[in-house]
């Protein structure tokens, strides 16, 4: 006899072993008991999730010769509908019949008695696929068909399908089934086959199925194809070119350990295997999650992949605050994956970037003099080990306030200040802010905006300071107390906006999802206050230009094939020229 696959080995042949759609199945098992069977049903949901078992299961309860609703599965009826054999149920797939002389040829069957059961049933597989000459044909019969009939129809798209149907049938919407209800069913199956399994392949069977029981049983399938009698982790990974959750947190750490070498070793391992890219960038977004629950709640409940000893050992090197920013990263890269013809450098570009990354709690604050000098304020002990000591700090800490306060007055004029005591002071005087104290590249400017060309982007790239990023990215959020002011607040909000991607001694560029902000940000008119604001609050003279997210991508892509190509220029032979400086 011919191999049957196990989810059709495994079809529900009762109510009772429908894994998952329990409100559904309420319902109608309700509907039949008390007589009120309707005369069209639409069964809507994710594919695999049980639309076409339910509509046998119901024309099964209606024809069983035990009585409505019984599902005996012994009588010639019952058996019949399991093999697929029932002369008064018939299963039509409207992706292959679905033009209006198909309909038609039904229409004039519906008028017919049954032969063996004591309802005609007609399900209706992928209905929105039919034209809309056929469900205009198909109308009227829908609407008042003959007492021996009725019409289930099955869709994973109800959008599609017209309102005049949608009007005429009772609607059922299939969720996808729960990890819970596939993992009780494929331990059922997998028992009664013999074969030996851990929870740890079931689950990662469960990932990769996405809520849908058919697809849960094709995968068990496949791998049992494989590995024969036993069912394992390992199986399933080769198969479906898949990493191990142990390879996965490996590879986190590495990132947080910022070691770039083991991070492309890694990378280029994925490479030669064939690893799914796209799948592994979800799957690290997953136990990011977990460490992210877990850091902020301490509570293990919730967690998805990872054990309670792993994810105590994640969340000792990865807070909250990091989680996050770790997991913004990936999300951006999933959706950046749709806009580019390879995924495998921009995920290495990706992997980069989260090496690169570093909380505010890691950074050293620069000492020397022409480096950047963010005001600072230290906010006093709460509880110390004396009282004398905590008074003695809360004086130190007002009086080095006292004196940045002074040094910003030295500097230049300013605007009335506000009665809070946390108010920055910024350069109202035309002559202070004259073109005199603002530099500008030279031979960028492009009518009445800046436009930087690639070779030069690259330059920059090549003598950036990652600590003077660093001190940036940890001062940043200064920039917030500033957008009430009443001249540069419109500016202040647009830098707030974005996000620092490379920094050198006097050029900045930040990176904005609105390609308006970034036409804004790069006007010459603008450049003034712009410098006027990063020289204020960090104390640094640059030349600041913002960049899109695609143009983002894009440069760091460039940077990165230059490097592994061994043709970036050597930051000392750079020389970018400044007019103003």
């Amino acid at each position: 006899m011919a191999y049957k696959a196990l989810y059709r080995t495994y079809r529900p042949t009762t109510f009772e072993e429908v894994a998952g759609q329990q409100h559904i199945v309420k319902t109608i098992r309700n509907a039949l008991t008390t007589g009120k069977i309707a005369h069209a049903y639409l069964f809507a949901g994710p594919r695999g999730t049980g639309k076409t078992t339910m509509a046998k299961l119901l024309a099964k309860a209606l024809n069983c010769e035990h009585g409505i609703g019984c599902q005996c599965n012994e009588c010639k009826n019952c058996n019949a509908i399991n093999e697929g054999t029932h002369p008064d149920v018939l299963e039509i797939d409207a992706a292959s019949n679905n033009g209006v002389d198909e309909i038609r040829d039904l229409i004039d069957k519906v008028k017919y008695g049954t032969i063996l059961g004591k309802y005609k049933v007609y399900i209706i597989d992928e209905v929105h696929m039919m034209t809309a000459g056929a469900f205009n044909a198909l109308l009227k019969t829908l609407e008042e068909p003959p007492e021996h009939v009725i019409f289930i129809l099955a869709t994973t798209e109800p959008h599609k399908i017209l309102p005049t149907i949608l009007s005429r049938c009772q609607r059922y919407d299939f969720s996808k089934v729960s990890d819970n209800d596939i993992k009780e069913r494929l331990k059922t199956i997998l028992e009664n086959e013999n074969i030996d399994y851990n929870d740890e392949a079931i689950n990662l069977i469960i990932s990769l199925a996405d809520g849908g029981m058919r697809d849960a049983l094709s995968i068990l399938d496949q791998v049992l194809a494989y590995s024969g009698d036993k069912l394992s982790v390992q199986d399933v990974l080769d198969i479906f070119a898949l990493e191990s959750k142990e390879e996965k947190i490996n590879l986190i750490n590495s990132i947080v350990d910022g070691d770039v070498s083991d991070i492309l070793n890694r990378l280029n391992s994925y490479i030669e295997r064939g690893t799914d890219i796209k799948r592994l960038t979800n799957d690290l977004l997953v136990i990011l999650k977990d460490v992210l629950i877990y850091s902020s709640s301490n509570n293990t409940k919730y967690l998805q992949v990872l054990k309670e000893d792993e994810v105590i050992k994640l969340s000792d090197k990865i807070d909250a605050s990091r989680a996050m920013e770790m997991i913004t990263i990936l999300m951006n890269a999933l959706k950046d994956y749709k806009n580019v013809t390879a995924i495998n450098p921009l995920f290495e570009v990706t992997l980069l970037r989260l090496a690169s990354f570093r909380p505010q709690n890691d950074q050293k604050p620069l000492q020397k003099p022409d480096e950047l000098r963010p005001l600072r304020y230290e906010k006093p002990f709460d509880k110390g080990p004396s009282e004398e000591l905590r008074k003695q700090y809360e004086s130190e800490a007002v009086a080095a306030k006292a004196s940045q306060e002074q040094q910003i007055v030295k500097q230049a004029p300013v605007v009335e200040p506000q009665k809070s005591a946390e108010t920055i002071s910024l350069f109202d005087d035309e002559s202070v802010a004259s073109d005199e104290n603002v530099i500008y590249v030279n031979g960028t400017e492009v009518n009445d905006h800046y436009e930087i060309d690639e070779k030069t982007m690259v330059d920059i790239m090549v003598i950036s300071k990652k600590d003077i990023k660093n001190s940036l990215l940890e001062n940043w959020k200064n920039l917030k107390r500033l957008t009430a002011h009443p001249k540069l607040g419109k500016i202040v909000t647009m830098l707030v906006d974005g996000h620092p991607l490379v920094v050198s001694q006097k050029i900045m560029v930040l990176e904005y999802q609105s390609d308006n902000v970034v036409e804004k940000m790069n006007l010459i008119e603008n450049q003034k206050d712009i410098q006027n604001v990063i020289r204020t609050v960090f104390g640094k003279k640059m030349f600041i230009y913002a960049v899109n997210r695609k143009g983002s991508i894009d440069l760091q892509q460039k940077y990165m094939n230059l490097l592994q190509l061994s043709r970036l220029p050597k930051a000392e032979t750079i020389q970018i020229d400044f007019i103003g400086d």
